[in-house]
């Protein structure tokens, strides 16, 4: 009888292993917890201004056939809070000599996570964790994916989007749906 109760026993114990190792298999793809240790820095110049043109053939030496296009120019800045991770850095607002816009994070610190995002946004910025959860409740536009969690970077607005529709910047963890931390961006 009781090599008969083992027998009944045995796959049972079989199943809750399999399926212990499934979830713990599945928590650790959700939640990636290693990336809490792995800091990626990346370190982007800021776009400089686009070659200037030369002067038309047969022209005279020092006349060019346009101007030479403006450098970047900041239309907005913010100091960046923290929010479910501690945050810091600045984050400005730039139109390019081209007129395309970028969002440069500068000297940005923040932990690593699942799904960062970069969100360009028209929600307040709030502190403390009254200010985790607002950003995907108004208008945003994803810049892509936080190329890392340290360094200067720089994310392009897409054409056809007026950032001067937008009001704020978050760091925003598309998994997790919570704001790592986010900037308001002041004009200038």
């Amino acid at each position: 009888m009781g090599r008969e109760r083992r027998a009944r026993v045995r796959p049972w114990l079989a199943g809750v292993v399999v399926v212990a190792v499934a979830g713990a298999g599945f928590g650790l793809y959700w939640f990636q917890p290693w990336k809490l240790w792995q800091d990626e820095t990346v370190q982007e110049a800021l776009p400089g201004p686009v070659a200037a043109s030369t002067a038309p053939a047969g022209a005279p030496s020092g006349a060019s056939a346009a101007p030479a296009p403006v450098g970047p120019v900041t239309l907005a800045s913010g100091e960046l809070i923290s929010h479910e991770h501690a945050t810091s850095g600045t984050v400005r607002l730039v139109r390019l000599a081209d007129g395309s816009h970028v969002v440069r994070l500068e000297q940005l610190d923040t932990s690593n996570g699942p799904d960062l995002r970069v969100w360009l946004t028209d929600a307040p910025v709030k502190k403390g964790r009254a200010g985790w959860n607002v950003f995907d409740d108004g208008k945003y536009v994803s810049l892509g994916k936080l190329k890392g969690n340290k360094g200067s970077q720089n994310y392009a607005v897409p054409e056809g989007v007026d950032p001067a529709g937008f009001s704020s910047v978050s760091i925003w963890c598309d998994r997790f749906d919570v704001s790592f931390g986010a900037a308001e961006l002041a004009r200038g």
